[in-house]
């Protein structure tokens, strides 16, 4: 090979590397809350992030967000129990 073909393929080689990085999707955050169906979108549960129950309208919350969500009577989801996982016994 000479030096421009080799030069070619690492180039292509850092290109793919480069597109699979992007393709990996970023991590659930810590805790989400479940907002409701129409335009205001009202919090309806809060769920340890990767919930599948949560569904897709959800907005990441921070571990004192969600603490205080179930503290002011916001309910926790029934199957991930993010009251249990913050140590909050109901």
């Amino acid at each position: 090979m000479t030096l421009d073909r080799v030069r070619q393929a690492i180039a292509i080689a850092e290109q793919r590397e480069a597109q699979q990085q992007r393709a990996i999707p970023p991590p659930p955050p810590d805790w989400v809350v479940q907002l409701s169906i129409g335009g205001e979108g009202h919090p309806i549960a809060v769920h340890v992030g990767g919930c599948r129950t949560a569904g897709r309208r959800t907005r990441p919350l921070s571990r004192d967000q969600a603490m205080r969500a179930l503290a002011e009577g916001l309910e926790p989801c029934a199957i991930c129990r993010p009251d249990t996982e913050l140590g909050i016994l109901g």
